[in-house]
């Protein structure tokens, strides 16, 4: 006896609990294109969330969190909706976001270390001596 899996379909208040974000986020995805397809509707009309749509949502809050800009995962989005033959050009859009926040890393780990040297220096833990 085989058992199939039953499809997740989420609310939107469900879906936004799930993902961390308000209905009105949700809906502006859909509404800017950042979603890869309509989300389904039930009979009444009220969106319905699959776990594919959960997890391309979380895609782009974490692409939006790293400081993607929406035209860049609108186009990302656009080129996944095309389906197969663009592959390069998403790589390059993901290689060059990634390169961004690398270069953000390293500019916040530098601002961290000056930080640190400061805690040492009212620690008393420091050689340094600064008046600030």
């Amino acid at each position: 006896m085989s058992v199939v899996a039953e499809r997740v379909s989420l609310s939107i208040a469900e879906a936004a609990e799930a993902t961390g974000l308000t209905a009105h986020t949700l809906r502006y995805y859909e509404r800017d294109g950042l979603l890869l397809d309509n989300v389904d509707r039930a009979a009444s009309g009220h969106r319905r969330y699959t776990e594919q749509d959960l997890g391309w949502i979380r895609l782009v809050t974490k692409l939006r969190a790293t400081g993607m800009p929406v035209r860049e995962i609108r186009l990302y989005a656009d080129l996944v909706r095309a389906g197969e033959g663009n592959e390069d050009a998403r790589l390059a859009l993901l290689r060059a976001h990634r390169d961004r926040v690398r270069a953000q890393l390293d500019e916040v780990a530098t601002h961290l270390l000056a930080i640190e040297g400061k805690i040492a220096v009212y620690e008393g833990t420091s050689d340094t001596c600064t008046s600030a």
